[in-house]
């Protein structure tokens, strides 16, 4: 009989919120922090192009159960779109596909943006991790492949034209929902202008529920690396942590006893009482002692735990 493997790495939970750096890729940043906690494991909520910075919300451990309920928060994006080229990334990284010497007005630019708010369709770039009969979009447009993409419906809620620097490009943040994807509004932009456009610059400062404050440079943490006592190190590095909980913000919240806890450990449902309780809810989380303990659902009396965590 084979003996059970030793777990990989430190049972540390929480959140860490990335200030990722330019040209330093989503994946290569989550296996740096792990390494840097020498966590169990590691996860992110939603990914940045290795030439986007900003925001990336790192979950080490039992957080990594929370990453869904942060990749359907909304995000907020400040970009810049050079005119006069469509690329093939609809980013600096893609070879010139058109170009044109037409430039818009501001004013131009201003007229076009409402018609970019709201819930509006959108056709994801050539190079995105959609799947296409089973295989990534990007993959199949490194092979030289145009494939048909199918327009989906995004949610905008915020677009504002923040500057207009010169004539060959303009500066914008957007506040948008799950699945947008800015590369494709500098295109369409480009179009609808008759100039064309490309993304040229590209930070993400907010996903639900985590603010700009709560960012920590990639440099900050690397720096770290300099203490040479172990403990003193992780300690220092998980004094940067955000509590679990603080994903599910947007969720119903239930205050538990201990018996209740063990209970929903064991993965039996707890009765829920109280004249404040909540009557039903398809989503909701249970923390006893400031710890988070389930995240379940309330529907006829009782808390049923769905994901338990340690």
């Amino acid at each position: 009989m084979s003996k059970p493997r030793k777990p990989k790495g430190r049972p540390i939970s929480g959140w860490l919120i990335l200030d990722k750096p330019v040209d330093f890729g989503s994946t290569e940043a989550v296996s740096k922090i792990k390494w840097l906690y020498k966590a169990e494991k590691a996860g992110h909520a939603g990914t940045l192009d290795p030439l986007a910075s900003g925001m990336l919300p790192i979950a080490l451990g039992d957080a990594t159960k929370t990453v869904p309920y942060v990749m359907d928060g909304r995000k907020i994006y400040e970009f810049t779109v050079s005119w006069g080229e469509e690329r093939a990334t609809d980013d600096l990284e893609g070879e010139v596909t058109k170009s044109s010497d037409n430039r818009p007005s501001e004013q131009q630019i201003r007229d076009i943006l409402p018609g970019y708010i709201g819930t509006i369709s959108q056709v994801p770039p050539q190079f995105s991790a959609i799947k296409i009969s089973g295989e990534r979009a990007y993959d199949l447009a490194r092979e030289g492949e145009t494939v048909e993409i199918p327009s989906r419906e995004v949610d905008i809620f915020r677009l504002t034209l923040l500057a207009c620097p010169d004539a060959d490009s303009a500066h914008f943040e957007v506040e948008c929902g799950k699945g947008t994807y800015v590369r494709a509004l500098a295109r369409d932009f480009g179009r609808e202008l008759g100039c064309y456009g490309h993304v040229s610059g590209l930070r993400r400062t907010f996903v639900a529920p985590f603010a700009e404050e709560a960012m920590v440079p990639l440099a900050d943490l690397v720096a770290l690396e300099a203490i040479e006592d172990m403990d003193e190190r992780l300690a220092a590095l998980d004094a940067l942590l955000i509590d679990t909980c603080e994903a599910l913000s947007s969720l119903p919240h239930l205050v538990i006893n201990d018996d209740q806890a063990h209970r929903l450990k064991m993965g039996n449902p707890i009765l829920v009482r109280g004249r404040d309780a909540p009557v039903a809810e398809s989503e909701a989380y249970a923390t006893a002692r400031g710890k988070l303990i389930a995240i379940g659902e309330i529907g006829q009396g009782e808390f049923r735990p769905k994901r338990v965590f340690a």
